[in-house]
């Protein structure tokens, strides 16, 4: 069964909408059947990397909310994210573009790595605190799932898989893709957003039921 996500690194639901999916599969013994591949989304290409703020900072400057609504929606949001066990820790984050995460995802893709990658940058994201567009950060946590700091650090250097990413970019604008998570199934169904894993079990056992017949 083939499974694409167009997903950015810096999308809270992205991660909850992950490991929903990954219930939704050891609930049905699935987790053999599904070959996962990750598609780049930017949710905001032309963000300004500043590690010296936090995405906190970042809403209460980029949509004018007061710092008391940015701090209840997130906590919001991070209650959400504990229910399947994620801790974020939102006053940690870093402001930073996430191109060059992508150009990291996209090498770990051909290296049969990329939900490793993907797993693996959403938590430094989100729990640890890492900067994703810096470098050498980058090239740790490519090491971290086993692809080497030369090839990684060629990678970013050479800007690496751009034509990839806006290939990723145009296919979900052809599939009408307006925001992220968004799955697609067999190229059959489709699920936007972070829906409930109910939702991600039904769909997979339409596929897996179509797939028998």
């Amino acid at each position: 069964m083939q499974i694409e996500i167009w997903s950015d690194v810096m999308c809270p639901f992205c991660y909850i909408g992950k490991r929903r999916l990954e219930g939704a599969l050891r609930e049905l013994g699935m987790e053999d059947e599904a070959e996962i591949t990750w598609k780049s989304f930017l949710l905001n290409p032309d963000m300004k990397t500043d590690p010296s703020k936090n995405s906190l900072d970042y809403l209460a400057e980029a949509k004018g909310w007061s710092m008391e609504q940015v701090i209840q929606m997130t906590e919001h949001v991070a209650g959400i994210a504990a229910a399947e066990g994620l801790d974020y820790r939102m006053a940690d984050t870093k402001v930073a573009n996430a191109l060059d995460a992508h150009r990291i995802i996209q090498l770990a893709k051909r290296h049969h790595l990329g939900n490793e990658m993907e797993e693996r940058l959403f938590r430094a994201y989100f729990t640890e605190g890492a900067n994703i567009a810096d470098h050498a950060t980058l090239i740790r946590l490519a090491e971290e799932v086993g692809i080497s700091s030369e090839t990684a650090a060629a990678c970013l250097e050479e800007k690496a898989f751009t034509q990839a990413i806006e290939a990723d970019i145009r296919e979900s604008q052809s599939l009408g893709v307006r925001g992220v998570p968004f799955f697609v199934f067999d190229r059959q169904y489709a699920i936007s957003g972070a829906q409930p894993k109910e939702l991600f079990v039904e769909t997979l056992e339409k596929c897996r039921l179509e797939e028998k017949n």
